[in-house]
């Protein structure tokens, strides 16, 4: 079946398409698409995966078309990071 894994990061984002076997696993998606070799700093020990934006656990059963993704940890406190001019201003 063929799935699709996503990764990104500040500089460069990825999105594979690979086929899997029909038992294949989060995890057996991200080992067989490469992406470990070519990002040797993830950690899937403690990095969390999802599927569809929603977080699963790496023994999860993919079905044809998913999008496994692997997920950074949040690197700055989004309360303290100001909004944007115009987005969510009570100008609107």
């Amino acid at each position: 079946m063929q799935i699709g894994v996503a990764y990104s990061e500040h500089a460069q984002q990825i999105w594979l398409t690979i086929e899997v076997p029909d038992e294949a696993t989060v995890n057996d998606a991200i080992v067989r698409s490469g992406i470990l070799t070519m990002f040797p700093h993830i950690d899937l020990a403690s990095q969390k995966v999802g599927v569809f934006g929603k977080i699963v656990k790496p023994e999860a059963a993919l079905r044809p078309g998913d999008r496994v993704e692997i997920y950074r940890a949040i690197t700055c406190d989004p309360q303290t990071v100001p909004r944007r001019d115009g987005v969510g201003s009570e100008d609107d």
